[in-house]
């Protein structure tokens, strides 16, 4: 076996050795050669400009006196050399004095050399009179065949070659055995001593000094391997202590060195178990950080980990009051009470907690202040057992989150329903759309300077098996987070379509369909696609359709939300932002996103009558003026409301005002009653 790999590893090193001599070898001959192709074409300007000066003066002294025997006397002289094809004397303007020529040379190497060298090389001098006239006769041509140039180009380049590839695999298998020499043959020995050597006591046996390799790389690397030998056996020794300790890091957080989950339930099952014996209460608080994560978009996930550091310092220094602290990954951490007597105690710790947290934390010269929530369950009301103590306390944790952020909340029986609650919908929400529950209703939207209704906003409902209906505010948001809503983002645009291919059959060609996107549909990679199709089945103007996207949800990405909407609008459909004003509005990112309309939010519009909600709608609307965009209002209830509105410049209104959301036949019937809205009949309908 050993012979095997000594001869493996000899026949390896043998190719890689020839193969690359071999490489420069040839690759040198190469260079030789082409420098030998570049000689060779200067050998034969040399030779022509030589044969030209000699023959000059009889050739001057032909062409002068007309001589055409001396000419042809010139030429015989010239095609003595045999790679003359052609020669001639004579003025440009007038008949050739002499002229003689032959057939090419007809050489097996001229399919090689005449690539190189060119077929034939033509020169050429100048027939003049002797100083101080200088008079010009004519010239002397002459054309050069290659092909004697080539056949002798050919032939050193052979010799080139073939003694450049000895010369190579020469060198090369002198190499090779001195490489056999120096190296794998003490290789092979040091490979036969190191099979010897007892894999259960490595340091007893030690491996000799190869002859001749004392001072060198083979020498250094055997006193280093026995080196290694002895510390091997020395560090089999330690092998329990380095698993003790990586069994700890399993248990302790990697940042913070806090105990991470699995070590925090054993201590709280410790914990528990003294509580049961001596009927003493615990709390479990759930501390979730608020935004971390926009904390590490806008600065660094470097400074996101120094702040957690900082945090943990913190919270460790409350360590005289806690019985337990862990950290159970991202920005959760848990912190356990015991032995208190009431439970405004572990509130107390609660508002510390977030009293703690107000106060800045300095990183890298930037003073960040961090907000958190935290979830409290108490032992033994809430639960019997660390699962359901933590459980709940991540639970009540969240669901604060959602409701209203930087406070605690203790954990109440009725979270247990709610959570139940909301996986059945869930569940139901599911089934909704393949039972056919779900369906569309339209509210209208009045042009205020045609007076009538120029387009409508299609609104899902969802009416359960139970025979309630469910509010969009609550069924959408779950729909979101599950990914349902694709399938019924694209239902939803589907009926739309439909819907609006109907009514333009019916005569209401300008009629133009608004439809709500989630932010889950906007980040859909296929939705322009689809647009595009679904515009093109149901034969729709492109403009017809107006896409409504909230602002909010704009803002979570702007970049990638930018770069979504350009695609969307490369299917025609116009643009809406919706809920304007509620987000983060600014200039900047109105000016980087193709819109075509904003739309005001009914808080807003409601406010009207104070001065602040005036203001605000007025700067909404001159906004939208400026930036070249229409603007419409939503939630108009009042004719107060819609003289404002109009007063100030805004070119649309949508509410209860006008209809309310109806159904598709309830609102064909409104279209046709009239296409110049009644204000006063609409209000009787409502």
């Amino acid at each position: 076996m050993k012979l095997e790999l000594r001869n493996s590893l000899s026949r390896k090193l043998l190719r890689v050795v020839l193969l690359s001599a071999l490489a420069v070898g040839l690759a040198l001959s190469c260079a030789q050669i082409i420098f030998g192709a570049y000689k060779t074409r200067h050998l034969i300007e040399d030779d022509a400009q030589r044969i030209l000066r000699m023959t000059r003066d009889p050739s001057t002294q032909a062409i002068y006196s007309l001589d055409k025997e001396m000419g042809s006397q010139v030429m015989e002289g010239l095609f003595q050399h045999e790679s003359i094809r052609v020669a001639s004397i004579g003025h440009p303007s007038e008949e050739l004095l002499a002229l003689k020529m032959r057939p090419p040379l007809s050489l097996p190497s001229r399919w090689l050399t005449d690539p190189i060298l060119g077929r034939d090389q033509q020169f050429s001098i100048q027939l003049t009179g002797k100083p101080p006239y200088n008079e010009y006769y004519g010239d002397l041509r002459i054309t050069l065949d290659t092909a004697r140039y080539g056949q002798e180009f050919v032939n050193d380049s052979v010799v080139i070659f073939v003694v450049g590839t000895l010369r190579a695999l020469t060198l090369g298998l002198v190499l090779f055995l001195i490489y056999e020499w120096l190296l794998t043959r003490p290789l092979t020995k040091l490979i036969d001593h190191l099979a010897r050597i007892n894999p259960d006591r490595p340091g007893e046996h030690k491996l000799p000094q190869i002859k001749g390799h004392e001072r060198n790389e083979l020498g250094l690397w055997v006193e280093t391997a026995n080196g290694l030998l002895a510390s091997i056996e020395h560090n089999m020794h330690l092998r329990q202590q380095a698993e003790s300790s990586l069994q700890r890091m399993t248990q302790y957080d990697t940042l913070t060195g806090l105990p991470n989950r699995q070590q925090l339930q054993r201590q709280l099952d410790h914990i528990l178990e003294e509580a049961r014996r001596l009927q003493r209460r615990v709390a479990v608080l759930c501390l979730g950080l608020d935004d971390f994560k926009g904390i590490n978009e806008q600065f660094s996930y470097r400074t996101g980990d120094r702040l957690l550091l900082a945090l943990a310092d913190r919270l460790r220094a409350l360590g005289g009051r806690l019985d337990a602290l862990a950290r159970l990954g991202g920005d959760q951490f848990v912190l356990v009470l015991a032995g208190f007597e009431q439970p405004y105690e572990a509130a107390e710790l609660a508002q510390t907690l977030l009293n703690e947290l107000e106060t800045p934390i300095e990183v890298d010269g930037q003073r960040i202040r961090l907000h958190g929530t935290i979830g409290v369950t108490l032992y033994p009301e809430d639960g019997e057992n660390t699962e359901k103590l933590l459980q709940k306390a991540e639970q009540t944790m969240t669901l604060a989150k959602n409701r209203s952020r930087n406070r605690y909340q203790f954990y109440v029986a009725s979270i247990d329903s709610e959570m139940r609650a909301r996986r059945e919908l869930e569940k139901e929400l599911g089934e909704a759309l393949e039972q056919g529950e779900l369906h569309l209703v339209y509210q209208p939207q009045v042009d205020y300077q045609q007076n009538r209704i120029t387009g409508v906003e299609a609104l899902i409902r969802w009416k359960h098996p139970q025979g309630k209906l469910v509010p969009p505010d609550l069924f959408i948001p779950l729909a979101e987070q599950n990914g349902s809503i694709i399938p019924i983002g694209a239902w939803v645009l589907d009926q739309a379509c439909r819907q609006l291919h109907t009514w333009h059959r019916q005569g209401f060609t300008t009629l133009r369909m608004a439809v709500n996107l989630s932010t889950v549909q906007l980040h859909h990679a296929e939705l322009p696609q689809m647009i595009s199709k679904l515009l093109q089945t149901h034969q729709l103007p492109a403009e017809s359709l107006e896409l409504e996207v909230t602002e909010t949800g704009l803002m979570e990405d702007i970049q990638a939300a930018t770069h979504n909407l350009r695609s969307l609008r490369q299917s025609g459909a116009l643009i809406a932002i919706d809920d304007f004003g509620t987000g983060y509005s600014s200039l900047s990112y109105l000016k980087s996103l193709p819109l075509d309309k904003i739309k005001i939010d009914k808080s807003f519009v409601q406010d009207i009558q104070q001065d602040e909600g005036a203001t605000i709608v007025r700067a909404i609307i001159q906004l939208g003026k400026s930036l070249g965009m229409r603007v419409i209002a939503e939630g108009v209830e009042t004719p107060e409301q819609e003289a404002y509105l109009i007063a100030e410049g805004c070119q649309e209104g949508q509410g209860y005002y006008y209809s309310k959301p109806l159904p598709a036949h309830e609102m064909t019937v409104l279209l046709q009653q009239s296409q110049r809205f009644d204000r006063a009949l609409n209000s009787e309908l409502l």
